[in-house]
């Protein structure tokens, strides 16, 4: 019988099953702090996850690292000392991601990231990320931003790594495309007020802005520029799809524009959709719970993440028992050869040289927003 128990003084949620070897999996999440509107919904989505695979039970460990870095860092090394963790799950964004990969590496555990980063060095043998790449989802938007004619891109995002590598993946596509990013203005995630940044933009009045943030920040640029009545178009990243922005930005987020994962639109989806029944299972499973219209993709991603680890958990089983080295080797060598995993984020493949696991269109669509509410573009 599956126990579970919640020590929330320690920020830390446990559920696990009595005593074996079980497979230890890790998680560090924003569960609090400004990216709470997606660390939240994974912290959330636990309970969905398998509890079993192959008669090997799951244990699941999940701790808070408030949005900070140094204890994202110091949740890692919880995991490692005292869960004896098999693989790391978390990151629910870029910087915290960041923050726990060397400390896999350094462990020798497969670590599979909740938010898209750039592993360096020896760090990229042991991270995989489950979201999509930002390379991916800014091809879509540059492709619509060219398709309608559109020469000058404004740019407004965070100042951090998130906001360095959506920059890196979209002056080149940019430049391709025959599009100019002007201006490029920047902003941190705990700011109150991007007034300053809108002006300078609203004074270049681009024909497009890119506003690049997560949660209920990201509804800042478009307060602002509905407020100094910009009437160009306006695109998100896929950081945004998340009921916090929806909320908080209103009618000023009607129009815009943005890059989702399948299970942002799940009940729109085609039948044919290999996202199709097992999104709406996690949606149907997480509302029954926390209310309609309460799913956010952000916890699509931890649920996708624990579909792959119980996957590849009996091939992996095959090279040794949960808390050796050989059993964590095969499974990060297995998170390297996936042949096509489905999940509520699209399919999930990989090659040694490839740990980008969604690294393809099946994982994106291109949504508006009407009424408040994504809706699938044509």
């Amino acid at each position: 019988m599956l126990a579970k128990s919640m020590l929330f003084g320690l920020g830390v949620l446990t559920v696990a099953t009595a005593a074996r070897a079980d497979v230890s999996v890790c998680i560090s999440v924003s569960a609090t702090g400004p990216a709470s509107a997606l660390g939240s919904t994974q912290q959330n989505s636990v309970r969905f996850l398998p509890p079993k695979v192959a008669d090997q039970t799951l244990r699941y460990t999940v701790y808070d690292d408030a949005t900070d870095t140094s204890l994202a860092t110091q949740n890692a090394r919880k995991c490692v000392n005292d869960q004896a963790a098999d693989v790391l799950i978390g990151g629910s964004g870029t910087p915290t991601a960041a923050a726990i990969a060397p400390v896999a590496a350094e462990a020798q555990i497969p670590f599979l990231s909740l938010a898209p980063f750039a592993a360096k060095g020896d760090q990229s043998k042991w991270s995989f990320v489950v979201p999509q790449p930002m390379r991916v989802m800014i091809e879509a938007i540059v492709g619509d931003i060219k398709t309608k004619g559109i020469k000058k891109l404004g740019y407004i995002g965070y100042n951090d790594s998130l906001g360095d590598l959506t920059l890196n993946s979209l002056l080149p596509l940019a430049q391709a495309a025959g599009i100019t990013v002007s201006p490029i203005e920047r902003f941190a995630r705990n700011d109150t007020s991007v007034t300053a940044q809108v002006l300078k933009i609203v004074a270049e009045n681009p024909g497009a802005v890119l506003v690049v943030g997560s949660g209920a920040p990201a509804a800042g640029p478009n307060l602002a520029l509905a407020e100094r009545g910009y009437s160009g178009q306006i695109y998100h990243t896929h950081g945004s799809a998340s009921p916090a922005f929806l909320q908080v930005a209103g009618a000023s987020a009607n129009g815009t524009i943005l890059p989702v994962g399948p299970i942002g639109i799940v009940e729109q989806l085609s039948d044919d959709n290999p996202s199709k029944i097992i999104g709406a299972k996690y949606k149907t499973s997480y509302e029954a719970v926390f209310g309609a219209g309460s799913i956010s993709s952000f916890g699509g991603y931890l649920y996708d993440a624990a579909l792959i680890v119980a996957t590849t958990t009996p091939k992996a089983l095959e090279a040794g028992k949960p808390g050796t080295p050989a059993f964590r080797n095969a499974l990060r060598t297995a998170f390297e050869n996936l042949p096509g995993v489905p999940g509520v984020h699209g399919v999930y493949a990989s090659t040694p040289d490839n740990h980008e696991l969604a690294d393809n269109a099946k994982s994106r669509v291109m949504t508006r927003v009407v009424g408040g509410k994504l809706t699938l573009l044509p």
